[in-house]
């Protein structure tokens, strides 16, 4: 509600307001509680003076509120009153108070200061508040030389519109170092010149997303970003505003940011052009009733989803702009409540930035080298690495190991194995005689865990604690952090994990922890966290991984050898129940020549959420972490096809792939569709001065000239197909743009796949050098390879090799031309190497390709000429076209 001006000039109607408001408050307040209000108020002072127990001792709401204004005037009394209200423990009574204090007497004796002025003030604030930021070892650290650059790349439309392929040439967005130049772009202008309110900056757990978002804040209020263009920002931490207890508005939440109460702050919203809002966390907030309307009203008290929910939707100061961090589990569910997002990807280090952040962990330059070194040549740890958190945790074990002049190679290659390896190194500090009461402890805080990850919960009272019988305990000093958090109308005390990462750890690990016969509910289960609703369980997703990790069973000789106790099997056998019933209720492959076609013929894409068609790659880096092939074996076979569809594969991702590719079950299938590679970060070496004078002058030798092809992205995916316990049955890529370097090394996956017997090319854009060495690979005495697809409109320019391969291929037995058209002369040419007798095709498909009168006779007289021979075309016996997707077979 506006205040009316005749209500900030009259002394008497602000008097008579604060009474009636004082006198409203007081009167909400219970017999017990008002007793408690007036001895709280007998050592309430202001200025050195309180109010005598002789006029408070049997006064009613009416006379306190005439005691309080009389004493201390009208708009001090009420800051008397909320500050007595606090402490007499009346917290929705003064939070009430405050609101009504703050709508009809505005901010305060600041309100005479201007916005203008107001922001120099909150700038310097900032500046003092997040100059330093909280190690996980609690150690308090300049911001400035805590932050190391991560590469982040602004989303491109073509990524969205148009895949651009597995070529790594093709780079329609480059990743760029966070400097303040990258971090400008963010809010930059598109093609269209229009500048985006919502930018969502996504990437997994621990890659550096809240430290990249708190020193975007820094450097704004150091003056270094969006100058002329934000005058206010503020950093809202989801979980911490979803556990508030009690209602807050968007109003209050700025106040709390503000070096002072009387801050400015309804001037400040009036303008929300000029505001930056930075939602730390966004995908925690849990999908909200459909009837629950987010909020409009700043001022408007809600609880803290609607607030978030008004700002994501736009609803509430649709003119500011929002940089939101979320986990990239479930974008699309995240990107339905934001309007008009720009996302931007955050994909850690660099290799040249994971060798900074050594050499800024070890003080010791010899000991970061030596570490450093190890790792490196430790290519999947190495990789691992990417992600700043794994990278701390990586730093810690291993400055541990030198000290102690232990055996660096117990650092292990997978998330979990890094992890327990952190867990295990922390806990040898303590004395041997504190064994058993630490394994007792460690049970409880996995219990403690479980419970607010499944709950949605990363902050917890002490009351949780106690329940427990953590407080004061051991585990409680090397787990877990003491936090403040600001309440309705007093400070209250939490505990969290050191990162929330460690919380979902100890989650999955109590499942292996827990006695069976303690699981009295099936909600205590593995189930409770593997089958519920697949829109919920995007904060589950890291659990989940953990969870699978911790299966291995060398993991296991591990958690019983320091955790105590003996792991059951149950768990194991549930976990994979679970992955094979997952695939039972996946799509199989289209019939030959009916959807598949159909898509490739223009038809629109479905629309399907981005969360749910990289569904596959999770899994596989669930069965990753186990590091156990049989385990691996066994949960594909619930997944005879794999498909991933539109997924970016980062240098991780490969790895992944490739392991689970390796260990895959006979009979397997995988799709790759629309599928892109994260463009690698190279650094350029430097000729020196006498190699560039030696070149320009033409001195170079033949010898260097001649280089060794350089192996494709994918070679490790390639490579795992032609080990020999590799069951992959049926290789599809579709739409996905080979490059040169990928068709040699597709080739000798060909040549050398122990169960390979299906390939399909579709809308590759091969070229023709590429399409020679993969008619190579298929001609070699080895290859199994028995069915091949190739759909591609420039196929005549190199159809000469395809044919080489069918007069040598030793297997090849099917062959499916699609989307294009061949000459006369083409076909004249595959009718010869059909009635070659070393020939052993039964079966051509030509159902979609333009073929002339003169070419459809050949054909049909190598029909008569080889009986057993089935050739498929629409028009061939003078059949009539069938409708899309279906031939006539000969």
């Amino acid at each position: 509600m506006d205040q009316p001006e005749a209500f900030r000039s009259s002394t008497e109607a602000r008097t008579a307001k604060a009474r009636d408001l004082l006198q409203a408050a007081l009167e909400d307040l219970s017999q017990e509680q008002l007793k408690r209000f007036r001895h709280k108020l007998r050592d309430a002072a202001l200025d050195g003076r309180s109010i005598p127990w002789g006029r408070l001792e049997r006064a009613d709401a009416m006379d306190l509120a005439q005691q309080l204004i009389q004493f201390f005037g009208p708009e001090p009394a009420l800051d008397v009153a909320r500050k007595t209200l606090k402490r007499a423990d009346a917290r929705d009574v003064a939070a009430g108070l405050k609101e009504q204090q703050l709508q009809w007497f505005g901010p305060g004796p600041s309100a005479l200061l201007s916005v203008s002025e107001y922001k120099r003030t909150f700038r310097e604030h900032v500046l003092q508040q997040h100059a330093k930021v909280k190690e996980r070892n609690a150690r308090s650290v300049k911001i400035n030389k805590r932050f190391t650059k991560l590469l982040i790349a602004r989303e491109s439309a073509a990524l969205v519109d148009e895949a651009p392929g597995l070529a790594e040439e093709l780079r329609p967005e480059r990743a760029r170092r966070s400097d303040t130049h990258t971090f400008n772009r963010l809010f930059g202008r598109d093609e269209e010149g229009q500048r985006p309110l919502t930018v969502v900056l996504q990437g997994p757990a621990g890659i550096g997303k809240t430290m990249a978002a708190k020193k975007i804040l820094y450097d704004w209020a150091a003056g270094k970003l969006y100058h002329d263009q934000v005058d206010f920002a503020f950093f809202l931490p989801c979980r911490e505003l979803l556990e508030r207890p009690g209602p807050c508005s968007l109003a209050r939440l700025v106040l709390d940011q503000c070096p002072h109460r009387s801050a400015p702050v309804r001037q400040m919203l009036a303008r929300p052009e000029r505001l930056l809002f930075i939602l730390d966390g966004a995908d925690e907030l849990p999908p909200g009733p459909a009837d629950a309307a987010p909020c409009t009203d700043p001022f408007e008290e809600a609880d803290g989803a609607r607030v978030l929910d008004g700002l994501m939707s736009k609803t509430l100061l649709p003119g500011a702009r929002l940089l939101v961090t979320a986990r990239a589990t479930a974008p699309g569910r995240l990107q339905g409540r934001l309007c008009s997002p720009q996302c931007a990807e955050v994909r850690g280090f660099s290799d040249k930035d994971k060798k900074k952040y050594f050499h800024k962990f070890f003080r010791d330059e010899r000991m970061a080298e030596r570490a450093y070194r190890f790792v490196k040549e430790n290519e999947t740890l190495f990789a691992l690495c990417f992600v700043p958190f794994v990278c701390w945790i990586v730093c810690t074990v291993l400055r541990q190991q030198l000290e102690l002049h232990q055996d660096l190679s117990r650092t292990s290659k997978t998330t979990t194995s890094v992890y327990l390896l952190f867990i295990t190194s922390v806990l040898s500090s303590a004395p041997a005689a504190d064994g058993p009461q630490i394994q007792g402890e460690l049970r409880k805080l996995g219990r403690l865990a479980r419970e607010g990850t499944l709950r949605h919960r990363a902050q917890f009272p002490e009351k949780d604690l106690e329940r427990l019988e953590l407080r004061g305990s051991k585990v409680q000093t090397l787990f877990l952090s003491k936090k403040e958090v600001p309440g309705v109308l007093e400070t209250e005390v939490t505990y969290q994990f050191m990162d929330q990462s460690f919380q979902e750890f100890f989650a999955a690990l109590s499942y292996l922890l827990e006695d069976e016969r303690a699981l009295t509910a099936p909600a205590d289960g593995v189930g409770a966290l593997l089958r519920g609703d697949t829109e919920l369980r995007g904060h589950l997703t890291l659990t989940t991984r953990f969870l699978f990790g911790l299966l291995n069973a060398e993991r296991m000789r591990d958690i019983e050898r320091h955790f105590g106790g003996v792991v059951s099997q149950r768990v194991k056998q549930d976990v994979l129940r679970w992955v094979q019933e997952q695939g039972q209720g996946c799509s199989r492959a289209a019939p030959e020549g009916t959807e598949e076609t159909e898509a490739l013929e223009g038809s629109e894409e479905p629309e399907e959420e981005e969360g749910e068609l990289s569904y596959p790659l999770e899994l596989l880096y669930c069965l990753y972490e186990t590091q156990e092939s049989a385990f691996v074996q066994q949960a594909l076979r619930g997944w005879p096809e794999l498909e991933l569809e539109r997924v970016r594969f980062s240098r991780m991702d490969l790895v992944v792939l490739s392991y689970c590719v390796r260990s895959c079950p006979a009979g397997q299938a995988l799709r790759l569709v629309s599928c892109a590679l994260v463009p690698p970060q190279e650094k350029k070496k430097k000729k020196s001065l006498i190699k560039r004078l030696h070149g320009s002058l033409g001195g170079s030798s033949s010898r260097g000239t001649t280089r060794k092809p350089q192996a494709s992205p994918l070679h490790t995916l390639f490579e795992a197909m032609t080990d020999q316990h590799c069951g992959l049955h049926s290789l599809t890529l579709c739409s996905c743009r080979l490059p040169d370097s990928l068709c040699r090394d597709l080739s000798e996956a060909l040549r050398d796949g122990p169960a390979l017997r299906e390939l399909g090319l579709l809308h590759n854009g091969l070229s023709e050098a590429g399409l020679r060495v993969l008619s190579e690979g298929l001609a070699w005495p080895q290859s199994r390879v028995q069915k091949l697809r190739v759909w591609q409109p420039s196929l005549q320019e190199a159809f000469q090799y395809l044919t080489g391969a069918l007069r040598q291929s030793p297997a090849l037995t099917t062959l499916e031309l699609g989307d294009c058209r061949l000459s006369e002369s083409v076909v004249t040419y595959l009718c010869a190497v059909l009635r070659y007798p070393g020939c052993r095709l039964q079966t051509l498909s030509l159902t979609s390709v333009e073929l002339s009168e003169q070419s459809l006779k050949e054909l049909q007289a190598v029909k008569v000429a080889k009986p057993g021979l089935v050739i498929t075309h629409s028009t061939l016996d003078g059949h009539l076209r069938p409708p899309a997707g279906r031939g006539s077979a000969l």
